[in-house]
């Protein structure tokens, strides 16, 4: 799919981007690229591809979901400007 000067300068007034004009039909020809090359793609037949969930077909290793520190919360509060019934208070920014 050819792109012309024209659609790149309609794209790049949809997207707010401002182009020069000696880029534009550098654009063009790039843009007009990955178009075709997505045109290609869509053509292959993929059929008898079953989808994969993971490329790898491997499982992840995860973690012990396990506390590793301990509750410091008194004495971080016992350093805090304002704590009330165990929660940081904050100055209030919405009227």
């Amino acid at each position: 799919m050819a792109l012309k000067s024209d659609d790149v300068r309609s794209i790049a007034h949809l997207a707010r981007l401002h182009l020069a004009d000696d880029e534009i039909e550098r654009y063009a020809t790039d843009l007009s690229s990955i178009l075709d090359l997505v045109e290609q793609m869509q053509r292959v037949d993929t059929s008898a591809v079953e989808p994969l969930a993971n490329p790898l077909d491997a499982e992840q290793r995860l973690r012990d979901d396990s506390v590793t520190e301990t509750d410091e919360r008194d004495k971080f509060q016992a350093i805090a400007p304002d704590v009330e019934d165990g929660f940081y208070r904050v100055p209030r920014v919405i009227e």
